[in-house]
């Protein structure tokens, strides 16, 4: 199976899962794949493969899942219960980006087989937590921002793919800029580099131009399973 075609079903189980999230237990479940969709994506984000013909990163999905969270919040529940999700993720990207690495520095025993590959995945993570954390805070609180600026502009249910897409296409670029200078500059020859950051806004706008039926679907969810 193609990388493409892996991408397509990642995207539709990332998106099955976030409105199940969501139909299960409601605000909550939104609130708690903040922190998961942040974490997760600080992992992927470090496998590099070839989408479209040209070098990616992975985790741009579940990262985009974050803005799609908030945007549901923000229609349903307003700015203040989109701004938490946004510090409940900055709070759950610092915290399990310390413990791994008190966790790193114990002595493992002769008999570990896995710590090298713990080291190889969450040593460099200060360095990514630090291009996610400056990125995800200027991209989600401007995308809140802007999602209620034009709510205002575009308030009928007719136009919520209009204040949906303008404020996480502009919000994804942001992100996208600061976290791909941030954590990768340096890392990969410029040619590489390059085509990163220009397939982490691509990657991420197509998430964002895809996950409007999502949100469409979310609204039409009133109560959860689990209250």
């Amino acid at each position: 199976m193609s990388n493409e075609m892996l991408w397509i079903i990642l995207m539709i189980v990332n998106f099955t899962f976030i409105l199940l999230s969501y139909k299960l237990f409601g605000k909550l479940g939104l609130l708690v794949w903040s922190g998961f969709a942040i974490i997760l994506a600080n992992i992927q984000v470090l496998k590099t493969v070839e989408l479209f013909g040209i070098v990616s990163t992975l985790g741009n999905i579940i990262y985009g899942t974050s803005f799609l969270a908030t945007d549901i919040l923000s229609e349903k529940y307003g700015k203040k219960e989109a701004s938490k999700a946004v510090w409940i993720g900055f709070f759950a990207l610092i915290s399990s980006t310390l413990i791994m690495w008190l966790c790193l520095k114990f002595i493992p025993h002769e008999s570990d087989f896995i710590n090298e590959s713990l080291v190889d995945i969450f040593s460099i993570m200060p360095r990514i937590t630090i291009g996610s954390l400056i990125a995800y805070l200027a991209g989600q609180l401007h995308d809140v921002w802007a999602y209620h600026y034009w709510k205002e502009k575009f308030s009928k249910d007719s136009q919520l793919w209009i204040r949906n897409n303008l404020s996480t296409m502009v919000s994804q670029l942001i992100d996208s800029l600061l976290f791909t200078f941030i954590a990768f500059y340096g890392l990969f020859e410029i040619d590489v580099f390059t085509q990163i950051l220009i397939t982490t806004y691509f990657m991420k706008w197509l998430v964002a131009a895809f996950d409007t039926p999502i949100v469409y679907l979310a609204k039409k969810i009133d109560k959860p399973i689990f209250k």
